[in-house]
């Protein structure tokens, strides 16, 4: 699940492919809080996984990120 989120990441909201590793927080990617209600309406679109951007933001890391993907994706 965290090379789909990473390829989201780097296609859709254009971050350097080489940033994106599990520990990296969203400081680190230079991931705002509108980039993150983007990816939040991507992963609903593309996966069909209802993650809030609020759920998002409290992920520490992108590794949580890809985590909170995996739960959600189990319980659909």
């Amino acid at each position: 699940m965290f090379e789909i989120l990473k390829e989201m990441l780097v296609s859709k909201l254009k971050v350097t492919p080489e940033s994106v590793v599990p520990d990296a927080t969203r400081e680190d990617i230079d991931l705002d809080s509108l980039a993150v209600v983007e990816l939040s309406l991507i992963l609903e679109k593309e996966l069909g996984l209802a993650i809030s951007d609020d759920e998002l933001l409290e992920a520490a890391t992108i590794g949580d990120m890809a985590r909170l993907m995996v739960e959600r994706s189990t319980t659909v």
